[in-house]
C-alpha cells in the first residue's frame, strides 16, 4: 500500500500558506499586475495593485459613449445624507434635472436645507420615505407634474434609501429584521414599482444601490446581507423583464464606505450594542456571556473606522450606469482587498472560502 502521509502535509502546507496570503491586504503583497476584462466590450486591462489597499478597483475609465444629459430628469431617495447628498449635486452639477427625496424634508434636516440653499431650478427636494405607500404615491404626483412633458417619463431611478446594522443572530430581534427589510428592500420594490410607468415611457434607466454583502455573507450583518441579496435578485428579475421594453437595470455594490458616508460612529456603535444587550433573552446572555458579545462590538468599531472615505467611485459608478450608452449590469466601486475576497467567495468553493475568510 502506498502512502498518502506526505501529499497530505504538503497539501494541507499549501492549504495554509495561501489562506494566509488571501487574508490579508493586498497592500502587504509583493506588486503584481492584476489583468481585468470586461464583457461589454471584449478588451483586456492591465493595472498595478496600489500601494494602499483603500485604493477602489471602480477607477477604471468608463465608457466615453454617453447620453446627452440635456434636461433629463431622475429621482434619487434618501438624498438626506451619505451616498443620496452627493449623488443629488453631482447629478445637477452634470446638468441633470435632479428630484432629491429626503426623509426629513418636513422636519427641515440639515441635508435637506443644504440642497435647498442651491437654489436651483433643476434640484428639487421632495418628500419620501420609502416605507409609507402613501408618500410614494405622493411623490410621482409631484414629479409627474413637475416634467415639461410627462408623456415622455422620467430618465432615471436611483434607488439609493437604505439603513444598516449589525448584531449575529441570536442576538438580533426580528423588529429588527423587519425594519431593515422594510427600509432596504421592500422600500426598492416599492418605489421602483410606482415609478417604472414613467421609467418606461422614457426608456430610462433604474440603478439599485446594493453592497458588497449583497454578494457575499458575513458574521454579525446577516439583516443588511438578507436585503441586500434581495435588491440583487429583484433587480436581475427586473433587468430580464426591462429589457425588451428598452429599460437599463443596474446594479451598484459598494464596498466598506461607512467612513465616508459616516453611518455609524463610535457613540452609535456602543448605543446599539447596549440596547441590544439589554433586549437579549437571558439564556442567550448566559451562555455567549458578555466577554464574547463586547469582543465582537469590538470588531464592528474597527470594521467602520478602517472604511474608505472618498465616496467618490460611487458617485462616477451610478453617473455612468445612468449616461452610458450601454450600462453595465453591475458596478463594484470597492478597493481590491474587497473586489478579490468577493470573487474568491463567489466563484470557489465554500468549503475554500470559509476556510480563507471566516473560519
Amino acid at each position: 500500500m502506498i502512502s498518502t502521509q506526505p501529499a497530505r502535509r504538503t497539501f494541507s502546507f499549501g492549504a495554509t500558506m495561501l489562506a494566509a496570503r488571501l487574508s490579508r491586504p493586498l497592500s502587504q503583497l509583493p506588486g503584481r499586475t492584476l489583468s481585468v476584462c470586461h464583457r461589454e466590450h471584449g478588451t483586456r486591462h492591465k493595472s498595478l495593485f496600489p500601494s494602499v489597499p483603500s485604493a477602489p478597483i471602480s477607477q477604471r475609465t468608463y465608457a466615453s459613449q454617453v447620453n446627452p444629459v440635456g434636461s433629463k430628469a431622475v429621482l434619487v431617495t434618501g438624498c438626506d445624507s451619505g451616498f443620496g447628498f452627493s449623488l443629488a449635486n453631482h447629478l445637477h452639477s452634470q446638468g441633470f434635472l435632479v428630484f432629491a427625496g429626503c426623509l426629513l424634508k418636513d422636519k427641515g434636516d440639515s441635508g435637506v436645507q443644504a440642497l435647498d440653499s442651491l437654489k436651483s431650478d433643476r434640484l428639487r427636494t421632495v418628500q419620501l420615505n420609502v416605507c409609507q405607500s402613501e408618500e410614494v404615491e405622493r411623490a410621482v404626483e409631484v414629479i409627474r407634474s413637475s416634467l415639461k412633458n410627462p408623456e415622455e417619463g422620467l430618465w432615471g431611478l436611483v434607488n439609493n434609501a437604505g439603513i444598516s446594522t449589525f448584531g449575529e443572530v441570536e442576538f438580533t430581534s426580528m423588529e429588527t429584521y423587519k425594519e431593515v427589510a422594510e427600509v432596504n428592500l421592500w422600500g426598492t420594490v416599492r418605489t421602483t414599482k410606482s415609478f417604472l410607468p414613467l421609467i418606461r415611457r422614457a426608456k430610462g434607466r433604474v440603478v439599485n444601490i446594493s453592497s458588497m454583502l449583497g454578494r457575499m455573507a458575513n458574521p454579525a450583518r446577516s439583516p443588511y446581507c438578507i436585503t441586500k441579496f434581495g435588491v440583487e435578485a429583484f433587480s436581475d428579475c427586473l433587468r430580464y423583464e426591462m429589457h425588451p421594453l428598452g429599460v437599463k437595470v443596474s446594479v451598484v455594490e459598494p464596498g466598506n464606505f461607512i467612513a465616508g458616508t459616516k453611518l455609524y460612529s463610535r457613540e452609535s456603535i456602543q448605543a446599539i450594542a447596549k440596547r441590544m444587550w439589554d433586549q437579549l433573552p437571558e439564556v442567550v446572555r448566559k451562555d455567549y456571556g458578555r466577554k464574547y458579545f463586547d469582543e465582537k462590538i469590538a470588531k464592528m468599531e474597527n470594521y467602520c473606522s478602517s472604511g474608505s472615505t472618498d465616496t467618490t467611485p460611487v458617485i462616477k459608478a451610478v453617473a455612468h450606469a445612468l449616461t452610458a450608452a450601454t450600462p453595465y449590469t453591475r458596478y463594484h466601486p470597492m478597493d481590491y482587498y474587497w473586489w478579490l475576497r468577493m470573487q474568491i467567495m463567489t466563484h470557489l468553493p465554500a468549503a475554500v472560502s470559509d476556510k480563507l475568510y471566516i473560519h
